[in-house]
């Protein structure tokens, strides 16, 4: 996992538990003069405190402790596979960590009202997570940029507002299209995402970059926006060109899996007649046959270490602006039963 740099700062409340040999608790306990601790381990604590010359904020004191640790997560995706994957992960991180979430949706990958989205600030959240396409909507982040809380995206490139937490896209999307042209397949339809997120962008790209290393590719392009419906009407659109692809990557599983339907319709054989492959990895990838060739991101992963990420960054002492923090975590191409050699 690629970290970038920060600047330097003071010591935090994690610092001084892991110094003490206690939790992050034991030493909020000790900082708020709170009852429960044992007399050796308050010694180590205040030893630390003193070792490190620790000094307490208001973020830090509220630092894992589950009544006043609130974390609001603003969600809006149309895959309702990848938000189930997503919200999991989130769920099991703050839960290992005593945090309390407060949930926002958005309707149609759009974000929620601007009064919605200030009323979840005015709660007393101690920071925000975002689901993709919501850590690059400017309309979101403007609204977001004002309560000056620490962010995290998952999805997200670049963003000078937010932690952000992804895969490489555009070398997941061209490892697979590289396994797709390694079996022989030389007419190959690509399927693009929400056109206003980077990482659709990203795809498309690692999707051309293996197609320019293979001659005489034929490659056919339709857009989708990452929802089920988009796919099946991406899908009739590829599979209506004389003569059709053999083989289509998509963006997402959902969209994937309506071209699997779509090529049923039509009587064709997958992966004899028509090669499919997708992107996430999600539930939606195994519950059709065939199952489908596609890359694994780390959704649940990736949801728990922005919610750790963005723990660490409420304890943190660091002031004014950061460098952006870009966290690139593992992605593994699935080879199933949808991909075959070309016939």
């Amino acid at each position: 996992m690629a970290r970038s740099g920060r600047r330097a700062r003071g010591a935090t409340i994690i610092d001084v538990a892991a110094h003490a040999g206690v939790s992050p608790m034991t030493v909020s306990r000790v900082i708020n003069g709170r009852p429960g601790v044992r007399p050796a381990s308050q010694a180590a604590v205040l030893a630390a405190i003193d070792a490190l010359a620790y000094t307490p904020n208001a973020a830090a004191r509220s630092l894992v402790t589950s009544s006043e640790l609130k974390i609001g997560v603003i969600y809006s995706n149309p895959s309702a596979a990848f938000m189930s994957e997503f919200l999991t992960g989130v769920f099991e991180e703050a839960s290992a960590r005593g945090a309390r979430l407060i949930l926002l949706k958005g309707a149609e990958g759009k974000p929620p009202p601007d009064a919605a989205v200030e009323d979840l600030v005015a709660s007393g959240v101690s920071g925000l997570i975002l689901t993709p396409p919501l850590g690059e909507s400017p309309a979101l982040l403007r609204v977001l940029r004002k309560a000056g809380l620490p962010m995290a995206a998952v999805g997200a490139y670049g963003s000078e507002d937010a932690i952000c937490v992804r895969i490489d896209d555009r070398q997941a999307a061209y490892e697979t299209t590289r396994h797709l042209l390694d079996l022989g397949h030389r007419r190959i339809g690509f399927i693009v995402g929400n056109p206003d997120q980077t990482a659709t962008a990203e795809r498309m790209a690692g999707f051309y970059a293996a197609v320019r290393e293979v001659e005489a590719v034929e490659a056919s392009i339709a857009q989708g926006d990452f929802s089920y419906a988009s796919g099946l009407a991406a899908g009739e659109l590829l599979l209506s060109k004389t003569p059709p692809p053999t083989a289509i990557l998509a963006s997402n599983d959902d969209m994937a899996a309506a071209v699997v339907s779509v090529a049923h319709r039509r009587h064709l054989d997958v992966p004899r007649e028509l090669n499919v492959a997708g992107f996430d990895d999600t539930t939606a990838a195994v519950m059709l046959w065939p199952p489908l060739t596609t890359v694994h991101q780390p959704v649940r992963a990736l949801a728990a270490e922005a919610l750790r990420l963005l723990v660490a960054e409420i304890g943190s002492q660091a002031k004014g602006p950061r460098p952006t923090q870009d966290h690139v975590l593992p992605h593994t191409l699935i080879q199933r039963q949808s991909t075959a050699p070309c016939t």
